[in-house]
């Protein structure tokens, strides 16, 4: 997966460069024209703030919005697990956040702020250190120390997000480029957990169920950046995992590049 959405960041990037590119070189032929055509015309800058869309309501299928980042546990506001949790240890450079956007509905006011509601889908890829299973179907989050060394030992959650969003724009710079800030509310719906572990004993192995990932996650983001790229964070108010007493508490943080905003 993380390849795929790879080879579309770098699609997007490339097409968006080329499409600059053959604006850029447009609006220098057309200049040169003018020049030819009337060579007393003073150059004046171009101070003017171009408006591209007209306020209203707009849906819009879309792939867009796309995070690649890191995530990071918050045991009660702490970084250091506490020890109900230290079988959740984790190779911090190896846990991500992936997600995108394929749906919005939203309302223009104007061509520097928008508000939408959109909807997409958001993963949290857990790589554990230690040589454990996590347990299917128990009454509270349960693991088992396994005999077995996992050389990929993932614990993952997938989510449906529905973020509301507040969107600003500045006002075009010379280039074109403009800086974008996004904020707001997300809600996520749990889809599915799982279990992936790869040994030379046992191969490649996959176990589904709710794993007692929180069912309905709430929590606030934003995005800020220029051009095609920026960064993103976000934070969830609502405890990572629901009916396990032990995991009260246990929060998750995400932070690292959004594409197309």
């Amino acid at each position: 997966m993380k390849g795929l959405i790879f080879t579309i960041m770098i699609c997007v990037a490339a097409s968006t460069a080329f499409a600059q590119t053959t604006t850029a070189n447009s609006a220098s032929i057309g200049a040169d024209s003018v020049a030819k055509n009337n060579p007393t015309a003073p150059t004046m800058p171009d101070t003017a703030y171009h408006a591209h869309k007209a306020p209203g309501f707009s849906f819009d299928v879309t792939f867009s919005r796309i995070d690649l980042g890191l995530t990071t546990l918050l045991d009660h506001g702490s970084f250091t697990l506490s020890p109900n949790n230290q079988f959740l240890s984790y190779r911090q450079w190896k846990t991500s956040n992936v997600g995108f956007d394929l749906v919005q509905f939203g309302y223009r006011f104007n061509s520097a702020f928008k508000i939408y509601v959109s909807g997409g889908f958001d993963w949290t890829l857990i790589r554990l250190r230690q040589d454990i299973t996590i347990q299917k179907n128990a009454p509270v989050l349960t693991y088992t120390e396994d005999d077995v060394h996992y050389s990929k030992n993932r614990f993952s959650a997938s989510y449906l997000r529905i973020p509301l969003s507040f969107y600003y724009r500045s006002h075009e710079d010379a280039n074109g480029g403009y800086f974008r800030v996004v904020a707001g509310p997300e809600i996520g719906v749990l889809l599915n957990g799982r279990v992936k572990q790869i040994s030379q004993e046992n191969g490649k192995q996959k176990f589904n169920d709710d794993y007692h990932f929180t069912r309905l996650r709430q929590g606030v983001f934003i995005r800020a950046g220029y051009g095609l790229m920026g960064i993103y964070a976000k934070y969830y108010f609502t405890d990572m995992f629901e009916n396990s007493p032990a995991q009260k508490g246990l929060k998750e943080f995400a932070f690292g590049l959004t594409v197309g905003f």
